[in-house]
Order: C-alpha cells, then structure tokens, then sequence
C-alpha cells in the first residue's frame, strides 16, 4: 500500500474513532467550562496526532516532502468529514450541549494543525538529536 493510501485511511480511522468516542462519551471529557479540562485536552492532543504521524513517516521511510504530503492525506478525511459534523453539531453530537459546537470546531482546528506542523517540522526535529 502506498504511503498516500495508508496515511488516508490511517487519517479516516483516527477521524472515525475519535468521531465515536466523542458520540458516546464525549459528555464525560469534553467539558467547555472547565479549563483546566480543555487546556489538557489541547496539550494531550498534539503528542497523541504526532506518534501516529511519525509511525507513518517512519513506516514508509518519508523524506521532507512526503511527509508534508502524508500529513495532508491525513488530516484531509478528518477536516472533509468534520464539516458535516460541525454543521449537524446538535444531531452528530447528541450528547453534548449546543454551546460547545465552537470549542469543538476550535480544538478541531488545534488536531489538524499540529499533524500538518509534524509534517513540517519532523525532519529539521530528527535533524536536532
């Protein structure tokens, strides 16, 4: 399987997963009057998106500019999908009340951009030790 193909689907799976946890349980850890709750959530994100990035970089032995292309094709099944969810917030999201629609798009955005700056960033990081 080519690197394209697999960082789609490994992006469409990180989506689904994620898409569900927040469907069935997202009640219990997306709480957007907390911050102490939300500023883990953002912090715990980048670390997570970045592992699973760098195994694909690593998988397929990636030079600098496969990488930025592979973290495009990751990000890029998640950021079609979620504008449906966003917009259908109230009926994807039961469980979460209205006013979260904006944290969620916000954090959303936050997920996206650390993969695409992993994508950048990770040879010129490996560069370094």
């Amino acid at each position: 399987m080519s690197y394209k193909r697999f960082s789609f689907l490994i992006g469409f799976t990180v989506w689904l997963l994620a898409t569900l946890a927040f469907r069935f349980f997202g009640q219990y850890f997306f709480l957007t009057e907390n911050p102490l709750v939300m500023i883990g959530l953002y912090l715990l994100v980048v670390p997570l998106l970045g592992l699973i990035a760098q195994v694909v970089f690593q998988k397929y032995q990636l030079n600098q500019a496969q990488r930025i292309e592979a973290a495009v094709w990751m990000v890029l099944p998640g950021m079609l999908l979620d504008t449906i969810c966003i917009q259908f917030f109230a009926q994807v999201f039961p469980n979460l009340p209205i006013k979260a629609d904006a944290p969620f798009g916000a954090w959303l955005m936050w997920a996206y951009a650390s993969v695409l700056v992993f994508g950048l960033l990770r040879k010129k990081l490996q560069a370094r030790a």
